[in-house]
């Protein structure tokens, strides 16, 4: 794999069973959201609300494991949500899924239809590699607010993913920096799919294989690589 993703053991003793399965892709078509995504998010609502059969998101056994973890490193997991559940929640709200662009839906029907947290970063933007630590909280964390560009810290013990310049993702997969999220310019990324106990290995397994799927529809020509899980 082009780019190192590792996580420190300080992550590794606060969630145990923790894996995560990286798609990397070389090569992509971006663009603006069109009816082919939209339709996908449509499916992964649909099956949203099959899998849920009119649960709340968060009593779905995988994201009840994610608020755990969540509360383990000192979040509040009902004020910052994990990435799955915020969009399950907002799926089912009369808003509905944003649309982004053509790689961010994609990723985000995945994320909806499976309950699993997906990220997707822009790989020709990230310096170095990627670590999953627990913060020192010294660390910047590029974000915007009220439309204008701001740098925060984690919280001291926070689980973030960072580069060599600084949080690419706070909160373990809370909230993604702008630095290098997926824009309509982008054409090579790294899709993250994060899984905890009682997920198995086979259901993330066929997360990261649909994602794979959808992307090589999208952009014939790219190089797709489905790593194994670690």
């Amino acid at each position: 794999m082009t780019l190192t993703l590792t996580v420190s053991d300080e992550v590794r003793d606060l969630a145990p069973g923790f894996t995560h399965l990286a798609v990397e892709a070389h090569g992509l078509v971006n663009g603006p959201s069109n009816e082919d995504s939209s339709a996908l998010l449509d499916d992964a609502v649909r099956r949203l609300t099959d899998r849920l059969g009119g649960r709340a998101p968060h009593e779905d056994p995988h994201l009840a494991a994610w608020r755990a973890v969540y509360s383990a490193f000192g979040a509040k997991p009902s004020r910052t949500r994990n990435s799955a559940e915020a969009l399950a929640k907002r799926a089912l709200s009369d808003g509905g899924l944003p649309r982004i662009n053509l790689l961010v839906d994609l990723y985000n029907a995945v994320s909806v239809a499976h309950l699993i947290p997906v990220g997707g970063e822009d790989t020709d933007r990230i310096a170095g590699g990627m670590r999953l630590v627990r913060a020192t909280g010294d660390e910047p964390f590029a974000t915007a607010a009220g439309g204008e560009p701001v740098v925060e810290h984690p919280e001291p013990g926070e689980v973030v993913w960072h580069d060599d310049e600084g949080v690419t993702c706070r909160r373990w997969n809370w909230r993604q920096g702008v630095r290098t999220r997926l824009t309509e310019e982008s054409v090579n990324a790294v899709f993250l799919l994060e899984r905890l106990a009682p997920m198995t290995s086979a259901e993330l397994d066929a997360a990261g294989a649909e994602l794979a799927e959808s992307l090589e529809k999208l952009s014939p020509g790219a190089r797709i690589t489905v790593h194994p899980a670690r």
